[in-house]
């Protein structure tokens, strides 16, 4: 049985059409341009759909991985920083199109599915899976399933709360994670600092850091503190890094090194992984939804 999954970005929908043995048979990318809005989206996605439709055969459901996910009693989005998503009933506008059961996870658990399955956290029980790029988020497997929880937030660590009365969150709440650690954050951080504008990881890279230590160093520990209460509360088998950020080699050492200090204990054995998926995790976790979640 092929499977068909979809990712669903805020720069490019990406869809990806596997055989059974997760071998890829077709894959086509499109821009998302999410300025045209909700409809020119869902007729973007309709027709990337229907053309891997076309080269498929016994495609039983289709999978897709959304920025935000949807209201368990609603039906619609939420959570979604591609703002023309947020309360629309995207899942029943896709099923309609397709003629065909559509299973919907926001990127993170997709992410962590994908890596849980079949990248770098293969063979581990509890994995937790981060995204760290223009927003931050996280997704849990556990036994190769996704726990969602039943109010289907479990893994939002980007808005767990690092400094009360600290900065404004979009998510109306301060001092989230999301808030200090996030790409738009460090930046706009240097900028303050520095009055130049930087992609974070030409700072890190290119070592434009070595003139402000102190931002890196707030970085670091930002990121320790965040990433020890999910170790603190859950006590993951690992963690795996998605996103740009996750490039960032400075994260596997000083960055592991900050966690395992931040952590309520003594003794910290916590894998820390590098992904192996790249951006196609998103992909290759909505082609896997439905088959044992």
């Amino acid at each position: 049985m092929n499977r068909i999954g979809i990712d669903l970005g805020g720069t490019k929908i990406e869809g990806i059409l596997l055989d059974q043995n997760n071998k890829t048979i077709d894959r086509k990318r499109v821009q998302t341009l999410r300025e045209d809005g909700y409809k020119a989206i869902i007729n973007r996605i309709s027709i990337l759909g229907h053309e891997l439709l076309e080269k498929s055969s016994g495609v039983e459901r289709i999978g897709i991985c959304t920025p935000g996910s949807v209201d368990p009693t609603e039906g619609i989005m939420k959570n979604s920083n591609t703002l023309c998503l947020i309360g629309e009933p995207l899942q029943d506008d896709l099923e309609n199109s397709f003629d065909l059961p559509v299973f919907m996870e926001n990127d993170a658990n997709c992410f962590a599915l994908a890596e849980a399955v079949l990248g770098a956290a293969t063979g581990y029980g509890i994995v937790f899976g981060v995204i760290m790029g223009t927003g931050v988020g996280g997704g849990i497997i556990i036994n190769g399933k996704i726990h969602r929880g039943p109010n289907h937030i479990a893994g939002e660590w980007g808005h767990h709360v690092l400094y009360p009365d600290g900065r404004d969150c979009y998510c109306g709440n301060k001092g989230c994670t999301e808030s200090y650690i996030s790409g738009p954050a460090l930046e706009k951080e240097w900028e303050e600092l520095t009055g130049q504008k930087q992609f974070v990881t030409d700072i890190i890279e290119k070592e434009f850091y070595k003139e402000h230590p102190e931002w890196k160093n707030k970085f670091i520990l930002n990121f320790g503190r965040a990433l020890s209460h999910i170790i603190d509360i859950l006590d993951p088998d690992c963690i795996v890094l998605g996103g740009g950020l996750s490039k960032i080699d400075l994260l596997y050492s000083e960055g592991k090194e900050s966690v395992y200090n931040e952590t309520f204990s003594t003794h910290v054995i916590t894998p820390i992984l590098r992904n192996k998926l790249g951006d196609s995790a998103g992909v290759f976790g909505a082609a896997l939804l439905g088959e044992k979640q």
